[in-house]
């Protein structure tokens, strides 16, 4: 493995200013190292050819003074983001072959500031998922083993793809989208940083819908400043978006440096759930230590509806599901299947195009909104989401941000809980309060198990405040000094 993929994100930029290698040099190296790592399938479409084209365009602005500011950073795109000439699929084969011809608004703002794109990365079908299994396009491979243990492990969802090529390598850092946990999640069980910021912070324009109003563009990165550096650049108002808003875009990556001597960090009662393994309540324990450490300090708080948070979400995130997937109908787009009338082949298009997930979420989402049941659940579920909200209100007046657990386990075995889909939602029980309220949170990773596997810890901050929360995190991580690597990238460094 190349050195130059080891690098982190503002490490490479040192180097391209001081020209000890080139933006293409920088390229080529994860482009080799990709090629090393397909047995983990984290893309969907790789574009070596787009990449290099990028990188000589950024080596010539660099050459005449005119840097931007991730010049040179080879990235991985989540294959939710619509990419102008390159296959959009969200991992479904209804849209196997899709080619937009237009350019999300995340992606122009990264390539407007000189981004690498290395490809599309592989998820959970339309992002429901919270292990990667769902894809059409096969499993993605975390990074991690179990030690003595080779049995293949979920990197998480629905970013898996984005989360294991950034721990992997073979990537910089990359777009991911979080509407339950989809960023954090993963981050955590690859060992990696990942940032949800607030709603509206990011433009959805050009990104696959799911649940809009759950849905949050965010970033990958292997260290917090990194993170910050490409969600600084994704972020800003957008007018093709009316739920964008109008925030002046901080500097993000400055906060990474500060202190948080004085602050208040809430810790609540509520995240300690029956059964959640002593290694995530030892780690949490650690976490509240290292802020007391850095001059902060823990206050107890209550977030006294954080379980009625997944019933909600999955009342409220199905229902948005079924109504953004209607269009999927095989007339304008995507993949088609004749039938011997319009309903046939509404019915054929939509039962062979969508995975076993997307049609009971869609499913699941009808039947809520349906003539009866709209007032028991949809109504109540949106009524429960303020609830929860002003659970957090409350808080925030005794505390600046919120420490907790990031998932309830490490990495499990793919298919180890396929069965039984509800074992699988709780996988979002930590995180899924953070969408329904539309906070910024963040996941670092904190140590690992007694199986060498990553685990993370999560900061959830008040609305517009990503810069506290990224401030926290940054000092949890000089405190954690986590520096274990995947057992396939230690044996290689070793």
């Amino acid at each position: 493995m190349s050195d130059l993929t080891t690098l982190t994100i503002t490490d490479a930029l040192k180097g391209l200013e001081s020209k000890d290698f080139s933006a293409v040099e920088l390229t080529q190296a994860h482009i080799d190292a990709m090629a090393t790592a397909k047995n983990l399938n984290a893309y969907i479409t790789e574009t070596p050819e787009i990449a290099l084209e990028q990188a000589k365009a950024s080596d010539a602005r660099r050459a005449g003074g005119g840097a931007k500011l991730l010049d040179g950073i080879p990235l991985a795109i989540k294959d939710l983001f619509c990419t102008r000439g390159v296959q959009t699929t969200a991992a479904s084969k209804i849209l196997e072959g899709f080619v937009p011809t237009y350019e999300s608004t995340v992606t122009s703002n990264l390539f407007e500031d000189g981004a690498v794109m290395l490809g599309k990365t592989n998820m959970d079908e339309f992002a429901m998922g919270s292990a990667n299994t769902t894809s059409h396009f096969g499993n993605v491979i975390n990074p991690w083993t179990r030690e003595g243990d080779d049995t293949p492990l979920v990197p998480g969802g629905s970013s898996g793809g984005s989360a294991a090529a950034v721990a992997a390598r073979i990537a910089m850092g990359a777009t991911g989208t979080d509407t339950g946990g989809s960023i954090r999640q993963p981050a955590s069980l690859t060992g990696i940083v990942g940032i949800k910021p607030t709603y509206g912070r990011c433009s959805r324009w050009g990104a696959v819908a799911f649940a809009s109003s759950l849905d949050h563009p965010g970033s990958f990165g292997r260290t917090v400043e990194d993170a910050a550096l490409i969600l600084q650049s994704m972020s800003g108002h957008d007018p093709k978006d009316a739920t964008s808003a109008k925030q002046d875009v901080p500097d993000f990556a400055a906060a990474a440096s500060g202190y948080i001597k004085g602050m208040k960090i809430g810790i609540p009662d509520e995240y300690r759930i029956d059964g959640m393994p002593e290694e995530i309540e030892k780690l949490w324990q650690q976490g509240i230590e290292w802020i007391k450490e850095a001059g902060a300090e823990p206050v107890k708080i209550s977030l006294p509806h954080t379980k009625y948070a997944l019933p909600a979400y999955y009342i409220i995130a199905p229902a948005e599901a079924s109504s953004n997937l209607s269009r999927y109908d095989g007339v304008r787009y995507g993949l088609r299947v004749e039938g011997e009338s319009l309903d046939d082949m509404y019915a054929l298009t939509r039962a062979e195009g969508f995975g076993d997930e997307v049609k009971r979420r869609i499913m699941i989402g009808t039947y809520v909104l349906s003539a009866g049941y709209y007032d028991a659940y949809y109504i109540k579920a949106q009524k429960v989401r303020r609830v929860i909200l002003n659970d957090f209100v409350e808080a925030f007046k005794q505390c600046d941000a919120i420490l907790t657990p990031t998932a309830p386990s490490s990495a499990f075995a793919i298919g180890e809980n396929e069965d039984d889909p509800i074992k699988m939602y709780l996988n979002d029980v930590f995180t899924v309060t953070g969408n329904l309220a539309g906070l910024p949170g963040i996941s670092i990773p904190g140590g690992v198990d007694a199986q060498g596997l990553p685990l993370g810890l999560q900061i959830t901050g008040r609305v517009w405040d990503e810069e506290t929360v990224i401030k926290i995190a940054a000092n949890i991580e000089r405190a954690a000094n986590f520096t274990a690597l995947p057992q396939t990238l230690a044996k290689a460094a070793a």
